[in-house]
């Protein structure tokens, strides 16, 4: 890379990524994951909900300690309708009458 407008504007677009809190690094893997690694790293770079998710789900799955239990009673216990009232009892019937 010898020119200096091609120097120029690699330094321009490398300041622009850093601006917008982006990093370049080099990863080795399999030539098979190329697609599976560049999309991942897109998803990620989004900054959305479904990003914030990923990283979650992915930082625990590599974790190196087990899962916490009560997991989905916590879930459960954030619920919007943990005070709700609910009436959720049945009405008990005795059914009806089946000639066999």
């Amino acid at each position: 890379m010898g020119n200096t407008a091609q120097k120029r504007a690699l330094r321009n677009y490398r300041s622009r990524l850093v601006k917008r809190g982006m990093a370049r690094f080099e990863v080795l893997g399999l030539d098979t994951d190329r697609d599976l690694i560049r999309s991942l790293a897109r998803r990620l770079a989004a900054g959305d909900a479904d990003s914030a998710q990923i990283r979650a789900t992915l930082s625990q799955a590599i974790a190196d300690e087990p899962r916490k239990k009560g997991g989905i009673l916590a879930a459960l216990r954030r619920s919007p309708l943990v005070d709700a009232d609910l009436d959720l009892t049945r009405p008990r019937e005795t059914g009806r009458k089946v000639d066999v």
